[in-house]
C-alpha cells in the first residue's frame, strides 16, 4: 500500500462541509497543508443536486434562536453555535468570493445565477487557490492513532495526518460509519428524513398536482403537525407542510414502519366550530347556488369537486338542499381529511439523515471529539438534521467553521 504523504490536516469527505472546513481553515492558517478525501469519483454532489439543480445555500434567518427552531435534531447544540457563525456570515462569505445570493419569497436562499454550479466553482477555485490537495476514489477503512496524529487507510491508499475533520454526510448504511465506532465513538439510529408520504387508497392519485398554499397536515393521534403548502401527488402527498412533517416526525414515521392515518386540513382555519358556522351561513346567504360550482376557501375546483364527492354530496345539488349529514361530511373533510400512509419516498434524492455521530461524545465549543484528541466532526455525519429549505446547508457550513477555527487556532 503506498504512503502518500503527511498533512496537518485531512478531510474525510469531498461534499459541502468538507469544502467549506478545508477553505475555512486554509484562511485562518495559509501554512496548513490540507487534504480532501473523496470516496467517490465526484466531488459535492449534494450541492449540485440541491434546490433542484440551484443549490439552496442557506434560509433568510439571521436570528440565532429562530434558526435553531427548523432542527429537529441538534436544536440546542446549534442555537449555541449560530452565535458563532450562522446565515448572516455565510451570505458575507460567499458574497466576499463573488457569488451574491437572493431570498425567495420562501426564505431559501440561492446564488443569483440559480445555478448550483455557482457554488461548486466557488468551492473549486478556493480550493486550488489554497494549494488544497484533492484525492478521489479514497474511501476510508481506517484510522490509527499515532504519536504524531493519524495513518489514515484507503482501499489501496494511505496517509498520515496530525488532525482530522470527518465531514462523510449522512449514510443509510451503517457500514459506512464502522471507521469511526472502531475508534471509540457510537452512532445513533440511522433514519430517513425528509420524505414524501405514500397514500395506500390513491383517492386523489388523478389529482397529482393540485396543490394548496396554506394547509395543515397531522398524524392522527400523534403530536406532530405541520402547516404550509401542500401537493398531491401520483403516490401520495408531498409540498413543504409534508416534507417538514417527515423531518419532525422522521423517528415515529420509522418506529411505525412508515404506516399512520395523516389528517389533511386543505385551508388554512382548523377550528371546527368557526368552519361549521360559516358553511351554515354560506348555505343561507347561496342556497340557489350549485354547490360543486363554486369552490369555498379558494380551493382549486378538482380539489373542491373531489371532496364534495367523497361527502356524498349529488352534482346537481343547490346548497339550500345540502343536508345536514352532508354538510358534516364535507367540514370534516376540509380540516381532517384522511389518508391511510404506507410507505414513503425519497424527497429529489435528496437523501438526510436523522441519526449518527452521538453529540454527547463532542466538545460542542470546537467540534472536536471528547473520545480521541485532534479529531473532528462537521455536517450531517452528527446527529444533527434539518428541515427542507437551507437549513441541512447552513448546519454544515456552522458546524465546519467552528471546527476549521479550533484546528487554525491550534
Amino acid at each position: 500500500m503506498p504512503f502518500l504523504g503527511v498533512f496537518d490536516l485531512i478531510i474525510i469527505g469531498g461534499g459541502a462541509a468538507g469544502f467549506f472546513g478545508a477553505i475555512q481553515a486554509a484562511e485562518m492558517r495559509p501554512d496548513l497543508k490540507i487534504l480532501i478525501l473523496e470516496k467517490s469519483n465526484k466531488l459535492l454532489s449534494k450541492v449540485r443536486i440541491s434546490g433542484g439543480g440551484r443549490c439552496n445555500v442557506t434560509h433568510n434567518c439571521f436570528e440565532p434562536t429562530e434558526l435553531s427552531h427548523h432542527y429537529p435534531r441538534g436544536q440546542k447544540v446549534l442555537k449555541s453555535l449560530f452565535r458563532k457563525y450562522q446565515a448572516t456570515d455565510v451570505v458575507r462569505w460567499f458574497e466576499q468570493q463573488g457569488v451574491k445570493l437572493k431570498a425567495e419569497a420562501d426564505g431559501r436562499m440561492f446564488p443569483v445565477t440559480d445555478n448550483s454550479a455557482t457554488i461548486i466553482d466557488c468551492f473549486l477555485r478556493e480550493a486550488k487557490k489554497h494549494q488544497i490537495k484533492i484525492e478521489l476514489n479514497a474511501g476510508v477503512t481506517e484510522i490509527k492513532i499515532t504519536s504524531t496524529g493519524f495513518s489514515i487507510f484507503c482501499d489501496d491508499k494511505k496517509f498520515a495526518g496530525k488532525k482530522v475533520l470527518v465531514a462523510i454526510g449522512g449514510h443509510p448504511n451503517a457500514s459506512a460509519y464502522s471507521f469511526l465506532r472502531s475508534m471509540g465513538h457510537s452512532t445513533l439510529p440511522l433514519i430517513p428524513s425528509l420524505f414524501t408520504l405514500n397514500d395506500s387508497q390513491k383517492q386523489f392519485k388523478d389529482l397529482m398536482g393540485v396543490s394548496v398554499s396554506k394547509g395543515v397536515v397531522r398524524i392522527a393521534g400523534a403530536k406532530f403537525f405541520q402547516e404550509g403548502p401542500i401537493l398531491i401527488t401520483h403516490w401520495g402527498l408531498s409540498g413543504p407542510a409534508v416534507i417538514k412533517l417527515s423531518a419532525w416526525a422522521a423517528e415515529y414515521f420509522y418506529q411505525h414502519r412508515y404506516e399512520a392515518t395523516v389528517l389533511v386540513g386543505w385551508i388554512p382555519e382548523t377550528r371546527e366550530e368557526v368552519v361549521r358556522q360559516f358553511l351554515i351561513d354560506y348555505k343561507s346567504k347561496n342556497g340557489k347556488r350549485k354547490i360543486y360550482s363554486y369552490p369555498l376557501y379558494e380551493l382549486p375546483q378538482r380539489l373542491w369537486v373531489r371532496l364534495c364527492e367523497l361527502a356524498e354530496i349529488d352534482p346537481e345539488k343547490i346548497w339550500g338542499e345540502l343536508a345536514n349529514k352532508n354538510l358534516n361530511k364535507l367540514l370534516e373533510l376540509l380540516i381532517r381529511c384522511p389518508f391511510q400512509i404506507k410507505g414513503k419516498t425519497t424527497f429529489k434524492e435528496e437523501f438526510v439523515t436523522c441519526g449518527g455521530v452521538d453529540l454527547h461524545e463532542i466538545d460542542l465549543d470546537t467540534m472536536e471529539s471528547k473520545k480521541v484528541k485532534n479529531l473532528f466532526f462537521a455536517g450531517e455525519v452528527l446527529n444533527i438534521d434539518g428541515e427542507t429549505g437551507g437549513f441541512n446547508f447552513q448546519a454544515a457550513w456552522t458546524t465546519s467553521y467552528v471546527a476549521a477555527k479550533q484546528i487554525a487556532s491550534a
